[in-house]
C-alpha cells in the first residue's frame, strides 16, 4: 500500500513520537541529580566558612555521590592500567579519589557573593548519553558555562564527565595528570598524590 507524502510524514511522526516521549521523560530523570547537586553547592557556599571544612564535605558528600559516577570516572581516568592493579589498590585508589573529589567541591565552593545557578534548556543527546548543561551566573560578570555528560549506570543517571566551557573534558585533564603519576610509581604514588591534594585542600591549599 502506498501512501501520499503527506500522510506519510504523518505516520513517520506517529512512529517517532513514542521515542520522543521516552526521551522527554528521559530528561528530568538526567537533569535532577544535577538540580540537587546545584542545591548543596549553593547552601555550601551560603554556609561558607562558617561551617568547618570536614562539615562541609560532609554536607556534600550525599549530592556529590549522587550525581556522579566516581568508579566509572576513576577508571576512566586511570585507563587500560585500572585492570592491572590488585582489589585493593582499587579499592584504596577509589577511597583517595572520593575523598580527594568531595575536598575539592568543599574548597572550591566555600563562599558566596549573590551567585545562582542555571540548569539550560539545551540538554543534547550524544550516543546513549544525555549533556545537561548549566551555567554559574555570578552577580557581577559573565557566567561561567558547565555541561554534564549524564549516563544511566545501574538503572539511575549519573555525571560521567564534566565539560568545562561547555567543551573542555574533565575527565580528559584528569587521566593527563594520572597518566604522569601512573608512570612514575603505580597505583601507590596516584594515591600518596591523591591523598596529599586532599590534605592540602583541607587545610586551604587550592587545588
Amino acid at each position: 500500500m502506498r501512501f501520499a507524502p503527506g500522510r506519510r510524514a504523518v505516520l513517520a511522526l506517529l512512529l517517532l513520537a513514542p521515542a520522543l516521549a521516552a526521551a522527554r521523560a528521559d530528561e528530568p530523570a538526567a537533569v535532577g541529580p544535577i538540580k540537587a547537586l546545584n542545591d548543596a553547592l549553593l547552601a555550601a557556599m551560603k554556609a561558607g566558612k562558617t561551617e568547618s571544612f570536614t562539615k562541609r564535605v560532609s554536607l556534600l558528600a550525599p549530592a556529590v555521590e549522587g550525581a556522579f559516577d566516581l568508579p566509572g570516572i576513576l577508571r576512566t581516568s586511570v585507563g587500560a592500567r585500572w585492570s592491572e592493579f590488585s582489589a585493593d589498590d582499587q579499592k584504596a585508589l577509589l577511597t583517595a579519589f572520593t575523598a580527594f573529589t568531595l575536598a575539592s567541591y568543599a574548597a572550591n565552593f566555600d563562599g558566596y557573593d549573590g551567585q545562582r545557578f542555571e540548569v539550560l534548556p539545551e540538554q543534547r543527546a550524544v550516543g546513549p548519553d544525555l549533556v545537561v548543561a548549566t551555567r554559574i551566573v555570578p552577580k557581577d560578570g559573565d557566567p561561567a558555562r558547565i555541561d554534564y555528560v549524564m549516563r544511566q549506570v545501574a538503572g539511575a543517571w549519573k555525571a560521567v564527565d564534566v565539560l568545562l566551557d561547555g567543551s573542555i573534558s574533565r575527565v580528559a585533564l584528569q587521566r593527563s595528570d594520572f597518566r604522569t603519576t601512573l608512570a612514575a610509581g603505580g597505583a601507590p604514588a596516584l594515591i600518596r598524590t591523591l591523598n596529599k591534594k586532599t590534605a592540602d585542600l583541607a587545610g586551604g591549599t587550592p587545588a
